[in-house]
């Protein structure tokens, strides 16, 4: 009698742990599940919300990179087609124009004669000098020039005036023919420009 109370006071007892027991593994798995519930109710949001953020600022970075390449791209494009379709010019040196000027203006009388004086035999530059203080009185230097008093006419002032065509039929134009005459006619007379000078200073004439 004793022993039936016993064992049904240790099947009891034995329920009763294994009740204990079970809702300590019960309790147990509650708690996990409802940490682990928590637990994930805080984490997904954090990953929710951070993950799209990162994700759009590095695509916000690509696309500025993306950009700033195709800017520097049109940039060299720009330059490489500017460079091939108009290249640089190449230097020439050009010739002084006072040079050029000075070989294609004619000389005026004056240089003729002085080129006449300086070819002649005997005849030291100083006589241009002379000689040109003689035409200037005379003439100015003018092809044209005609004394009205006596007829003299052109730059060494030839009377008559056609003597000057035995160098020349454009004697009336020509100041070369004239200057030829007039260097022939000095030198057959006078010797010399300064000669003839020196007579024209005496007798206003020559």
């Amino acid at each position: 009698m004793i022993r039936t109370p016993n064992r049904g006071v240790v099947a009891a007892g034995a329920a009763l742990g294994s009740v204990s027991i079970a809702v300590g593994v019960l309790g147990g798995s509650a708690a996990q599940a409802s940490a682990t519930t928590a637990s994930d109710t805080s984490v997904a949001p954090k990953t929710v919300t951070v993950a799209p953020n990162r994700d759009s600022a590095a695509q916000e970075r690509m696309a500025a990179e993306a950009r700033t390449l195709t800017a520097q791209a049109a940039a060299v494009a720009a330059v490489a087609g500017a460079t091939a379709t108009a290249p640089p010019k190449p230097k020439h040196k050009k010739p002084k124009r006072a040079a050029r000027a000075a070989k294609r203006a004619p000389l005026t009388p004056r240089e003729m004669a002085k080129q006449l004086v300086a070819q002649h035999k005997g005849w030291k530059p100083a006589q241009f000098t002379c000689l040109n203080k003689l035409w200037t009185r005379e003439s100015g230097w003018d092809a044209h020039n005609m004394n009205g008093g006596s007829g003299a006419y052109g730059i060494p002032q030839s009377l008559p005036a056609n003597k000057m065509a035995t160098f020349g039929s454009d004697w009336r134009d020509n100041p070369l023919t004239q200057i030829k005459w007039g260097l022939w006619y000095i030198a057959d007379r006078y010797g010399t420009p300064c000669n003839a000078w020196a007579h024209s200073e005496r007798y206003n004439y020559y």
